[in-house]
């Protein structure tokens, strides 16, 4: 039987392999600079999330998490070669973004809730998870990451944790919490896109 962080982590790390590879392409980097960056997007959170629980990252584990990730690597570079213009505004890159983020964030919660962590632990690193990979990419490429100047972009993925862990502690499965937590974060984030949602600024 499949289990829900399986499939989570199987859809983030494609889309977020697309995503970086898109914004690799449209910054004009060769073919290496987006395969790096493709990978780098997919793994870098989830790599992260696996240090902070003291174990080794899953992608050095075994060949599937890389593997997946240079699957999203050679979409990622399909679509640049169909594109007569950049993609990062474009729903190409925005919609794997959204769903790369909410499926990273079930995973970083799930990740977190096994370890044993506080609710508070559990919703960082749901948040960690879901924006690490893609704010390491933007470093890489000299740009403020994504999570700091976009206030709609790490929010849904806090949010996401919180979600999980209010289900958890009601008795609701791990798979179902997990898969709410994903549905809702998508949910905002899509909505905040469409609606250009935006925090307070001080």
């Amino acid at each position: 039987m499949v289990d829900a962080f399986s499939v989570m982590n199987v859809v983030g790390l494609v889309a977020f392999a697309v995503v970086g590879s898109l914004k690799a392409a449209d910054a004009d980097l060769d073919l290496f600079g987006v395969a790096v960056l493709g990978v780098l997007t997919a793994l870098g959170g989830g790599t992260m999330r696996d240090v902070l629980v003291g174990r080794t990252p899953a992608s050095l584990q075994s060949v599937s998490e890389m593997s997946v990730a240079v699957v999203g690597v050679g979409l990622a570079v399909f679509l640049s070669s169909l594109a007569s213009r950049r993609l990062r505004d474009h729903p190409t890159i925005q919609v794997p973004d959204a769903i790369g983020l909410a499926a990273f964030a079930a995973t970083g919660a799930l990740v977190g809730f096994e370890a044993g962590l506080s609710p508070y632990g559990v919703v960082v690193l749901a948040t960690l998870t879901a924006v690490g990979g893609g704010s390491l990419a933007d470093l890489l490429l000299t740009r403020v990451p994504a999570v700091l100047r976009e206030d709609f972009y790490a929010t849904p993925a806090l949010l996401g944790g919180v979600v999980f862990w209010l289900l958890v502690e009601v008795n609701v499965s791990t798979d179902l919490a997990a898969t709410v937590c994903a549905g809702f974060v998508l949910t905002v984030r899509l909505v905040a896109l469409r609606y250009g949602w935006s925090l307070p600024r001080v």
